[in-house]
């Protein structure tokens, strides 16, 4: 029986490890941290989005120009087969208003516990505290508890993560293995400062809804949250690339009206109301987005025109994105050029490579996930193949 390798136990290394284990493998599976899949679990406790319901072409643009063995992947586990696989492990799912699909359970850890224990009774072994130290020879190396450990296979899968969220496991040390072959890592999905005054202390924690955030040529409806250092949440982290990158942030505080439903709606006669309380009635703002009006918006303009391309298009200055560590994923990691179609590392044949830990990026909502257990089985079935073609 062939023997595989699988480096790394989050959801790329634990569905490589089953795409193994079924076609017929004897499967070792190892992970640096004391329990699989960590990062896992912190992602499902406010609710673990797996993927998103929405029309192929929406979804397939949520991961830009994608390379070739990336897009296969997708191709062949996309949103309803992660649907499947989860209902595989007893977990009913349910899709919300924005398309956004979660386990009935809403927690990962369910899930998880039913995949270890699906993965244990197909004769997976797995081994915990187990850090990845490069390789000698045919045989990876592993720093453990019991010292230095060296594991030969037939073939192995690497799922090493990114470089975000360090206290999880993924600190992107493995970088230094593969010099040559890795794009540098940069943050992805993260907030960005903001040099706040002190008369927004009082709306830190706010949520700034419904807004539509614009960076360059993007405009993404959604929300975001003030925070103590600037802007975070889900429609901060749709445009983080484009910021990242250099583009500008500016905020619609009105996306449901037109610049000429906003300039009629302030010519209404205001009579004693202060122009807060003109704003707040005639428009509806709410106190959060009149304070970063007013944050952002001194003097205000008196016409009524440009007070409200002002707010349909208000300038955010930003002091920069926050840390890799703070980022909910990275950009960066092992070049696709690197690999051939089925993931395989073209200068170390039988050593396949998934997950985070590849070069590709995409907005929460379910993406992320989606493409970490695409890459996943892409991999492992690559592997089961070249070991099989190989007797």
């Amino acid at each position: 029986m062939a023997r595989a390798l699988v480096i790394g136990g989050g959801p790329a290394g634990l569905m490589a490890a089953e795409e193994l284990a079924r076609a017929g493998l004897q499967v070792s599976m190892t992970e640096q941290m004391p329990t699989m899949g960590r990062k896992l679990l912190m992602a499902g406790k406010s609710g673990l989005n797996m993927t998103k319901a929405e029309p192929r072409e929406a979804f397939d643009a949520a991961y830009g120009a994608r390379p070739e063995a990336l897009r296969a992947a997708l191709e062949a586990f996309g949103p309803e087969r992660v649907q499947d696989w989860a209902r595989g492990l007893g977990q009913a799912v349910f899709t919300g208003s924005t398309g956004r699909v979660f386990p009935e359970a809403m927690k990962a850890s369910p899930l998880l516990r039913a995949w270890l224990a699906r993965l244990a009774a197909a004769g997976v072994v797995l081994r915990t505290r187990w850090r990845f130290a490069g390789w000698d020879g045919a045989a990876a190396l592993f720093d453990t508890p019991e010292g230095r450990q060296a594991e030969a296979a037939d073939v192995t899968v690497l799922a090493l993560g990114g470089a975000s969220w360090a206290r999880l496991g993924s600190d992107g040390a493995w970088a230094a293995l593969m010099p040559g072959h890795v794009a540098p890592f940069r943050p992805a999905n993260m907030g960005f400062g903001v040099a706040w005054s002190d008369h927004m202390r009082a709306h830190f924690g706010a949520p700034v809804k419904p807004v539509a955030l614009i960076a360059g040529t993007r405009r993404v409806r959604g929300e975001c949250v003030v925070s103590t250092r600037g802007l975070e949440g889900g429609g901060i982290y749709a445009v983080s690339a484009e910021l990242r990158d250099g583009a500008a942030l500016a905020l619609d505080l009105l996306p449901d009206l037109d610049e000429a439903d906003v300039a009629r709606r302030l010519q209404a006669p205001r009579g004693k109301a202060s122009l807060s309380n003109h704003l707040r009635k005639a428009l509806k703002l709410d106190p959060v987005r009149l304070a970063l009006l007013h944050e952002f918006a001194r003097p205000l303009p008196g016409e009524a025109a440009a007070l409200a391309a002002r707010i349909k298009a208000l300038p955010v200055p930003l002091t920069g994105p926050h840390t890799l560590d703070e980022a909910i994923s990275t950009a960066g990691g092992l070049r696709f050029e690197a690999l051939d179609d089925a993931l395989m590392l073209r200068d170390r044949p039988g050593t396949f490579a998934a997950g985070e830990m590849l070069d590709w990026e995409a907005p929460t909502g379910g993406y992320l996930l989606t493409a970490c257990l695409a890459t996943g089985a892409h991999a492992g079935r690559g592997a089961a193949a070249w070991a099989t073609a190989r007797g």
